[in-house]
C-alpha cells in the first residue's frame, strides 16, 4: 500500500527467486526513513515465481507471518489475485500468483494451524484468497481491528498505524496500479514490500495492549466473524434491506425489488461482472415501482434508456414476474428512524465507549443501532462481546421494542 523514497527493483534474470536490487527513485517529496525500527532486520524482498521454491521457504516458517495481497476488482464481481506479499522472519517474499501451481501452493499453506497470519484490514484480502485459493488464512490476526479494540483508533489505515507505532512515514504510492502487469514497476515492488514490512511491529504493539486489557477474546470473536463472512458462498438473503430507497416502495414493489436484486447477484456471480453492469440500483428501483405490463413493454423501456441492459430483457422480465418461495417472509426495509431515539442510543454507546476507552465507531455504528431500534433484534454484528457490553445500557431505551433475539 505504501512506498519509501528508496525503491527496490527486481532483476528480471532467468533464475528465481531473485533478490531485488536497490536503486534510487527521485520523488517530489522529501526522502522518508526506510530503516527498520522494529529491532528486526528485514532483508530486501525476493520475487517468488516457483511453487516449489515457495513451499521450501515456508517449510520451516516462523510461528508468525505478515501477509497481504494486491488484487483488482474494477471490471469483475470476484477479486482477481495479482500479488501476495509475505514477511517471513527476516525475509519479504513477493509471490506471483498468476503462474501455474502457485494458487495450490498458497492454499496448502494458508490454513496451516501453527502459523499466525498477521494482516491489516483483511476483509477484501480474505475474499480474494477464498476466490483464488479456495481457502482462508487461519489462524489470522487483523492489526486494524486490534488497534480499534486496544483503543488506538477506529479504522486506522496501515500507513497511519505504522507511523503511530514505529514512527516510519510511508508515503502513498500505487493505490491505483495495474497489479496484473508484468513486470511490475519499481514503485509497485517497493509499495508491495512495505505493505508487510511493519506488520510484526503492529502485531507486537496491539497484541501487548490487548493482553493488558484482557480483550484478546474480543479480537478472536471479531476475526472469526470476518472469516465467516468471507467463507459465505451465497449472496445476501435480503439484499433490498441495503437500499435506502426500498422503504418508498409498497409491499408489492418491495417483492419485485427483492426478485430483481437476487437475480442480479446470481447473474453477476455466474458471469463475473460487477452488479452495476448487470442492473444498476436506480433502474431496479424504477422497474419495481412501475413494472412494465409484459415482456415487450420491458424491452421497449430498456431500448429507450442509454446503456441499459437491453440484451438481458428476457431474463429481467422472468425475474421480475416470477414470485420467490420466501418473499412473503421478507422483512420490510427500515423507514426513516426516530432521530431522537437514535440520538439517545448513540449517546449511551458513546458513554459506554468512553468507559471502555474505545474509539468512536468500534462498539456500535449508527447503521446497526438503526436496525436494533427498528425491530428490537440484535444484529449479528452486535452479538457476542458487544451485546454483553451494551445490553444493560441500551435495554431501557429499547423497551418495549427490544426482544431477546
Amino acid at each position: 500500500m505504501h512506498s519509501n523514497a528508496r525503491a527496490l527493483v527486481r532483476k528480471t534474470a532467468p533464475s528465481y527467486p531473485v533478490r531485488l536490487r536497490r536503486f534510487d527513485v527521485r520523488l517530489s517529496q522529501p526522502a522518508r526513513a526506510t530503516e527498520n525500527t522494529t529491532g528486526t532486520d528485514v532483508s530486501e524482498p525476493l520475487w517468488i515465481n516457483d511453487p516449489t521454491e515457495l513451499l521450501r521457504r515456508l517449510e520451516h516458517a516462523p510461528s508468525r507471518i505478515g501477509l497481504d495481497t494486491e488484487f483488482i476488482r474494477e471490471r469483475t464481481y470476484w477479486p482477481r489475485l495479482a500479488l501476495v506479499q509475505m514477511a517471513v522472519g527476516d525475509e519479504i517474499l513477493l509471490v506471483d500468483p498468476l503462474l501455474p501451481g502457485m494458487a495450490a501452493a498458497l492454499a496448502a499453506w494458508l490454513d496451516a494451524p501453527g502459523v499466525l497470519k498477521v494482516m491489516h484490514s483483511a476483509s477484501e484480502d480474505l475474499i480474494t484468497f477464498k476466490c483464488a485459493c479456495g481457502t482462508l488464512p487461519r489462524p489470522m490476526y487483523d492489526t486494524q481491528v486490534a488497534a480499534g479494540l486496544a483503543g488506538t483508533g477506529a479504522g486506522l489505515g496501515y500507513q497511519k498505524l505504522v507511523e503511530q507505532v514505529t514512527g516510519v512515514v510511508l508515503p502513498k504510492g500505487e493505490t491505483r496500479s495495474d497489479w496484473m502487469r508484468r513486470p511490475l514497476s519499481a514503485a509497485q515492488l517497493e509499495y508491495a514490500a512495505d505493505d508487510v514490512r511493519h506488520l510484526a511491529a503492529l502485531h507486537d504493539a496491539t497484541a501487548g495492549r490487548l493482553r493488558a486489557l484482557g480483550r484478546e477474546a474480543w479480537l478472536a470473536e471479531d476475526v472469526e466473524r470476518m472469516l465467516a463472512t468471507a467463507a459465505r458462498e451465497e449472496g445476501e438473503t435480503w439484499p433490498h434491506l441495503s437500499m435506502r430507497s426500498a422503504q418508498f416502495l409498497d409491499a408489492a414493489g418491495q417483492r419485485r425489488l427483492l426478485r430483481l436484486l437476487r437475480w442480479r447477484d446470481r447473474y453477476a456471480r455466474e458471469q463475473d461482472h460487477p452488479r452495476s453492469w448487470v442492473l444498476d440500483n436506480d433502474l431496479a428501483f424504477t422497474l419495481s415501482r412501475d413494472p412494465p405490463a409484459d415482456a415487450d413493454a420491458l424491452q421497449r423501456r430498456l431500448d429507450a434508456i442509454p446503456k441499459s441492459p437491453r440484451r438481458l430483457a428476457a431474463a429481467i422480465w422472468q425475474a421480475l414476474s416470477t414470485p420467490l418461495p420466501d418473499e412473503d417472509r421478507m422483512p420490510a426495509p427500515a423507514g426513516d428512524p426516530d432521530r431522537n431515539a437514535i440520538k439517545r442510543l448513540q449517546d449511551a454507546v458513546a458513554r459506554r465507549s468512553a468507559e471502555l476507552a474505545l474509539p468512536d465507531g468500534v462498539l456500535a455504528s449508527r447503521r446497526y443501532l438503526e436496525a436494533l431500534l427498528e425491530n428490537g433484534q440484535w444484529p449479528p454484528a452486535l452479538q457476542g462481546w458487544r451485546r454483553r457490553e451494551l445490553e444493560s445500557a441500551l435495554a431501557p431505551l429499547l423497551a418495549p421494542a427490544a426482544s431477546t433475539g
